[in-house]
Parts: C-alpha cells; structure tokens; sequence
C-alpha cells in the first residue's frame, strides 16, 4: 500500500524537469547579467524587437498608411523625392517619398525572421551532423568532415553572390540556404569536437549496455548536451546572417521588397548614396540598425561563452 501511495503521490516527470530547468536558467542568468557588455547587447536586441511589435500598432493607430506605408506610401506634399527630417517624418523620406523610420521599423521583423531561421537551421544541422559523426565515425564522419572542409574553403559572401546570380532568393530562401552552408560548414566541425568529449562520458556506455538505439543515444544523450554550444552559437549564426542579407540587397541580387539593405539600395540607385552628410537620413539610419543589431548578438554572443566556457569568467 505505501508503494502505490508513493506512485500516487510521485511527483510528474515534467515538472522535475521543468524545475530543473529553472534552476538551471537562474544560475545561467546570474552569470550573464554580470558581463555588462552582455547586458547591453540584450537591451539593443530588446529595442529593436519593440520597434517590430510597434509597426504595425502605429500603422493601425496613427499612422496613415497612404502616407507611411513602407511599400507604396508616399507624402502628396512631397511628391516622390527625398525629404530632410521633420515633426511629421522623424527620419525624412526616400527618394520615393516613403518614411524612412516606417521602413526601418518594418525592415526590423524581417531581420529578425531571417536571422533566427538562419540560426535554427544551422543549429539542427550543424548538431545532428557534428552528433552523428563523433558517435560513428569512420566513413560516416570521414564523409561530413570532408564536405565540412569544402564548403570552409568557399568564400561564404561570394558564394552567395553567385548563387543569388542564378537563382530567386527571398527573406526565406536566403535564411535556408544561409543555414545549411552553417550546418554543414564550420559549425558542424565545432560540434563534432564537443561531441567526441560527450561520447566517452561513462553514461553513454551505459546506455548502450542497457539496450539503448543509436539514435536514441545520439539524440537523447549527445545532442541535448550541445545545446548551450549551440544557443551560443545562433547568436554568431545571427550576426553574419543579417549582415549577408544587407550586402546582397545593396547589390540589388535578393527578391526582396523593403529590407535594411534594400534601403541603402534605393538611396544608391537614386544617385544619393555619395551626396554627403546632406542626405545622411538616406544612408545612417539603416546602416546603423544593421551595425547596432550585428554588434547586439556578438556581444550577447561573448556573454554567453562566459556562461558555456567556466574558464572564461571572472574569479
């Protein structure tokens, strides 16, 4: 009877893990937020993820979108040419007459889109791939290595002119292709090292006597603990996705409509990308957003090895 009232009684699973899974997010968090840098980095990555929520508030609230909408608004009295900052436009307006802080904001969620889904491709793969080849080994991780080393050789950015040469890339596409050159690149290497440490942990062996699959080892024991390498590693993935897509939309080579890059486009085919600093609402602000929201992830990025890396932090 007390051991089916102890049965009873017993605490779910899911809520061990759960509490687990705070403490160990509490004791993270406390070593994050004592790296200043870290901190700063996660407050510009916060105020930009307010700007994305607020655009289409804005848009629904106050804005008209005959005047501030980032694709097809236009100021009749400004008639399709650029326009200096002022009370009704904060940031100005393009050499189409559209509101360049309306096209910063709404650039903003596609950025993040981008950069996220650029990252979570990466991760899966890059950790799948960097699991399956410390587990196995041989022809497998000779295999994976090998086109590891190849795409590294590649150039990544002019790889990517090419490709965007000869083939439509959107938001999506680009995101997805960013992700599998990252997961089958250099990240991929980066996991297979830490996993060949996991692989030797005494609980692996031990799950392999009790009966345990090789994919349920690589999948219930190596991979869950890649995961802190991993969440560090999405930032970095995030940094170079962004700046990849702003340097191929100022080439004009993406199918996009309205991004960071695609501004500084817009103001380069209009013949106002060299005309000094009386045009600088054309060119500072979103090449700021780019640097400010590359910088925040690289810097929330540092922090996080402090946290993943014991013999990084302070004593």
């Amino acid at each position: 009877m007390a051991t089916t009232t102890d049965q009873i009684h017993a605490e779910p699973i899911w809520r061990i893990r759960l509490r687990t899974s705070w403490k160990g997010f509490k004791k993270n968090w406390a070593i994050f937020s004592q790296n200043k840098i870290g901190l700063f980095g996660l407050g510009i990555i916060v105020l930009f993820a307010v700007m994305a929520i607020l655009h289409p508030i804005l848009m629904n609230t106050v804005w008209d979108p005959a005047i501030y909408d980032p694709f097809i608004g236009n100021d009749p009295e400004i008639f399709f040419n650029p326009a200096q900052p002022s009370l009704k436009h904060l940031l100005g307006t393009d050499p189409a007459g559209r509101d360049v802080l309306s096209q910063l904001m709404y650039s903003t969620r596609s950025e993040f889109i981008l950069g996220m889904l650029a990252a979570l491709t990466t991760v899966i793969l890059a950790t799948s791939v960097g699991a399956i080849s410390a587990y196995y080994g041989g022809a497998i991780d000779s295999f994976f290595m090998r086109l590891a080393d190849l795409i590294n050789i590649l150039p990544f950015l002019a790889l990517l002119v090419v490709l965007s040469a000869f083939f439509d890339f959107g938001m999506i596409e680009l995101a997805l292709l960013i992700g599998i050159l990252g997961g089958f690149g250099g990240t991929t290497i980066i996991f297979k090292a830490q996993a060949l440490t996991i692989k030797v942990k005494p609980y692996i062996e031990a799950a392999r006597i009790a009966g345990g699959s090789d994919m349920h080892i690589i999948f219930r024991h190596i991979v869950p603990n890649l995961m802190p390498l991993a969440f560090l590693n999405m930032m970095f993935t995030v940094t170079g996705a962004i700046f990849s897509e702003a340097a191929l939309s100022f080439f004009g080579l993406l199918n996009l409509r309205i991004s960071w890059g695609m501004m500084i486009n817009t103001t380069q085919a209009a013949g106002y990308l060299l005309g000094g600093w009386k045009y600088w609402y054309l060119i500072v602000p979103a090449g700021l957003a780019i640097t400010l929201l590359c910088m925040a992830f690289y810097l929330v990025g540092r922090a996080l090895d402090e946290v993943v890396n014991p013999r990084l932090r302070r004593r």
